[in-house]
């Protein structure tokens, strides 16, 4: 097979197929096949489908065909795990794939050498081949062995969860930090996957008078040793945007705005909501992960108050441990905020469980027992009793349609009296020879009016409660 022009790679990765120069003049340039699974020539990746690996987003070509598999293990149902498989197909189609075919493996515990039991994945192998699958996409995280295993058991590629997850990121990056992030999550998703073949693949071997002294460093060491410099490169670089992230947030603070943050599980509405809150012009589409930067716009509330609204990355059930630690820097967002916005799905199948893989994340990264608000969302598309039972579940909850515009008034008002502690509205009179408490006023609040009497400067200001003792013996 030729190779193929125009391919884009994510994040700069190399794919996973190498194209080795033609053995004989006039014959086509033949791929080699990575893995020792099955010849390239009959392999389903030759077809000129696109590759689902976590490393190659390729657009000349068409969508591959895929088959999920799920394990009900460890003390999971049937019922979850077919539940969970309905979202993996969802991320399977983001990614850019198209399910063809789901199955449930029911077991005590993951087998450790092919995850589902070489029975079973010798039954959707065989399965596979008849419904001319490309790649198998398995509903958990995979060994390095248990892919390897199952790659050869069914002869074309096999992806977990993870790496879809990871390969969706990749495509939807676009600031430098976002991709910086998703470029380090990547690399350290591969790192231990990295496969060589000892002392065959020796780089130096040899040695003085033509004695041979060992294999020396293999390739295998070398690939490992470039991964970890670039994980190095890109945690220094991380550092230097963390840094500057550090310094908007504290102009931020010194502002004298609240923060409001919204979170919720993926494809919850939050840049819908966002984008009709603020007129705000975030990218929307019924697709998981739609957007994975930080937006931040102001918000007026009812009350005159002003507070800077933030979208953050959308979160899902078991996510990847690399992407957290990735994206800690853009999940802390939701650390450092005065309220989080929590948005959940009424028309989604599992909407408690939602809400349950939200909180789980925000406490991964000390997001814990933080001022929350939770927004129901989509009340025009879920079913009425859902809609009434989430609110009764919820009390302060408040149910909005990001689509119609329904309950935002109300979601304006409730945002208003959350906010209300955070921020105080002060008249003071400040006696002239104390200049230092105006001038602090302008940095760490709002100036609404400011004259001068007799008396001192009389002065209208918003600012932040846990700034206003200095202020209060002026109140007027």
């Amino acid at each position: 097979m030729a190779p193929r022009a125009n391919r884009s790679i994510s994040l700069r990765q190399r794919s996973q197929a190498r194209v080795e120069p033609a053995e004989t003049e006039g014959r086509a340039a033949r791929p080699v096949n990575r893995g020792n699974m099955v010849p390239v020539a009959d392999h389903p990746a030759s077809r000129n489908r696109r590759r689902l690996t976590a490393t190659v987003t390729d657009l000349e070509v068409r969508r591959q065909r895929a088959l999920l598999v799920s394990l009900a293990a460890d003390g999971r149902s049937p019922e979850e795990a077919e539940r969970s498989l309905v979202e993996l197909a969802r991320l399977t189609d983001t990614a850019g794939s198209d399910p063809v075919s789901r199955a449930v493996q029911q077991r005590t515990r993951p087998d450790p050498a092919t995850y589902i039991g070489k029975g079973k994945a010798s039954e959707l192998a065989a399965l596979g081949r008849r419904l001319d699958v490309d790649v198998v996409v398995v509903d958990g995280e995979l060994t390095p062995i248990q892919q390897r295993n199952l790659q050869e058991a069914f002869g074309c590629d096999v992806v977990d969860r993870v790496a879809v997850i990871l390969d969706i990121f990749a495509q939807h990056a676009t600031s430098r930090e976002g991709m910086v992030q998703v470029e380090l999550a990547l690399l350290r998703h591969r790192l231990p996957r990295l496969r060589g073949r000892g002392a065959q693949m020796s780089q130096q071997a040899g040695g003085l008078g033509g004695a041979r002294r060992g294999p020396g460093e293999t390739k295998l060491e070398t690939d490992r040793r470039r991964v970890q410099s670039r994980i190095a490169a890109l945690e220094r670089q991380l550092a230097v945007l963390r840094k500057g992230r550090v310094t908007r947030q504290t102009a931020r603070r010194r502002s004298g705005l609240p923060t409001a943050t919204l979170v919720g599980y993926t494809n919850a509405g939050k840049s819908s909501l966002l984008n009709r809150l603020t007129g705000a012009e975030v990218l929307v589409e019924d697709r998981l992960f739609s957007t994975l930067d930080a937006t931040v716009r102001r918000l007026a509330l009812p009350s005159g108050r002003t507070t800077l609204l933030s979208d953050t990355v959308g979160f899902v059930r078991r996510l990847p441990h690399e992407l957290i630690e990735a994206f800690r820097s853009t999940l802390e967002e939701a650390v450092e905020t005065d309220l989080l916005i929590h948005v959940v799905d009424a028309a989604a199948p599992d909407p408690d469980g939602q809400i349950e893989a939200v909180r789980t994340t925000l406490a991964q990264v000390g997001g814990a027992g933080h001022d929350e608000l939770l927004v129901v969302n989509k009340i025009d598309a879920a079913p009425g009793p859902v809609v009434q039972r989430l609110l009764a579940l919820h009390p302060e909850a408040v149910g909005v349609s990001a689509a119609t515009g329904a309950g935002l008034e109300e979601l304006l008002a409730a945002l208003d009296r959350c906010l209300a502690p955070v921020m105080l509205d002060l008249e003071l009179l400040v006696p002239h020879e104390r200049g230092d408490l105006v001038a602090s006023l302008h940095r760490c609040g709002e100036v609404l009016t400011e004259s001068h009497e007799p008396e001192g400067v009389r002065l209208e200001a918003r600012l932040p409660a846990s700034e206003a003792a200095a202020f209060l013996p002026y109140t007027s």
